[in-house]
């Protein structure tokens, strides 16, 4: 810290002074109070703090004084819980204010939290990076060389990654879920009879993409839909601020997903051609071209919906592993017990539907889930018991871990609607400007 002096920073919250080395300060837990380390100006310092004596090298913080009490704890012995008798919201929104989030509380109080934002529907954006440029009248001032370069595309990559940030998002959505449509029209049109190529051609010539086929009304449409999903992934790609992140996000690998089939059929017609002993190259194309598929999975940029399952699975993934582990385990057990009682004991009533385990492991995944197809059921009383108790099982196992699943689904959606109204009061502010 070049600004200041003195060997030691006093930080004034709410009344209360707490003293730290510049060292310590340095590697401070909380972001906000490392922060003033890097400062070197006045500027500098009033973004992180509201007011300073430079003399006395005392920062002041208009801050709750005993919320920070409680976070200072958790900087000291690294447990982190509410203050009794004050909102949780509220110390919520002093853990956003000094750097720290949900995960650092205990599991009791982050149950609280979660409960009480769920009631509420209410959600607090993280801080700004100290690096990105301040909104407002000051954050305005000389700004360093390429600044505008930055801006220019950081406005893109939120005009591809956000469709409620801009006009120009809105508009680019739109016309992105028109196309994701009008795909998916013309592949399930493609396997309507009426379309079907004349059975007499062989498959190779039914699956490769030859001129005539790409002259066809769907050949067009496609190569259009193909064009468009291509262009939109490479100008993503090049505005991305991280490379290796960009490829490593789910949702631009379904894309890759839903594009690179196409390029591969169109190169494997032009390398095969007419050759025979390729033929049964046929069903790999038919199958690659079956995977446009994913391109119904594009709308979730521009669903809440379809973000929010994918949220949902990506934060209960522990839940999720454990609801396999429940049905795997049961399976296993009705299975054999299954089996024994149904073919095993040799009673003049043998059922060759559970002739071995593997085939009455499908009867008991249908039975479980209370699908019940019919194709196979046990026939001697004992089987029926035991069916009655797998069905039984099936109900109370798969609801156990509905319960987490279900309220992270909920706190996930109002998060990311939270964020969708954030980027919609940012569009209102601009047009309004």
């Amino acid at each position: 810290m070049n600004f200041g002096r003195g060997p030691s920073v006093v930080l004034n919250v709410g009344g209360t002074r707490y003293s730290f080395s510049r060292e310590v300060l340095k590697d401070f837990p909380l972001r906000r109070g490392s922060r003033l380390h890097g400062c070197l100006s006045e500027q500098d310092v009033l973004e992180v703090c509201d007011d300073y004596d430079r003399e006395r090298n005392e920062y002041f913080f208009d801050r709750h004084s005993e919320a920070f009490g409680f976070i200072m704890l958790y900087v000291r012995h690294g447990h982190l819980r509410f203050v009794p008798h004050m909102c949780e919201l509220s110390f919520y929104n002093e853990m956003i204010y000094w750097g720290l989030e949900g995960s650092h509380l205990d599991y009791c109080c982050q149950r609280r939290l979660d409960d009480r934002m769920s009631e509420t529907c209410t959600y607090y954006a993280a801080e700004e990076p100290p690096g990105e440029p301040a909104g407002g009248p000051e954050g305005k001032g000389r700004r360093p060389p390429g600044a505008e370069g930055g801006k220019w595309l950081e406005r893109m990559r939120r005009t591809f990654e956000e469709p409620t940030s801009s006009v120009a998002a809105q508009v680019l959505a739109t016309v992105s879920i028109l196309f994701v449509i009008v795909s998916m029209v013309v592949l399930c049109a493609s396997t309507l009879p009426e379309w079907r190529v004349p059975e007499n051609r062989s498959v190779e010539e039914q699956s490769r993409y030859t001129a005539e086929s790409v002259r066809e009304p769907s050949g067009i449409i496609e190569a259009i839909c193909i064009g468009w999903f291509t262009a939109e992934c490479i100008v993503r790609f090049i505005v991305s601020k991280n490379k290796c992140e960009f490829v490593r996000r789910p949702l631009n690998i379904i894309d890759l997903l839903a594009i690179t089939p196409y390029y591969i059929s169109v190169l494997m017609t032009v390398f095969t051609g007419e050759n025979s002993q390729l033929q049964r190259a046929g069903v790999t194309l038919r199958v690659l071209r079956m995977m446009r598929i994913f391109w119904v999975i594009k709308l979730a940029r521009h669903f809440i919906g379809l973000q929010t399952l994918g949220l949902t699975l990506k934060r209960c993934y522990r839940e999720m592993v454990m609801l396999l582990v429940f049905i795997c385990v049961a399976m296993a057990i009705f299975s054999a017990l299954s089996q024994l009682l149904e073919n095993g004991l040799d009673l003049g009533t043998k059922n060759k539907d559970y002739a071995s385990i593997p085939a009455a492991c499908w009867w008991v995944i249908i039975s479980m889930t209370t699908v019940g197809y019919g194709d196979m059921c046990p026939i001697t009383v004992p089987g029926r018991i035991l069916g009655g108790i797998c069905v039984v099982s099936g109900i109370v196992l798969l609801a156990l871990p509905i319960t987490f699943i279900y309220h992270s689904f909920v706190q996930c959606y109002h998060e990311l609607k939270f964020r969708s109204a954030r980027y919609s009061r940012s569009l209102s502010a601009e047009f309004l400007n």
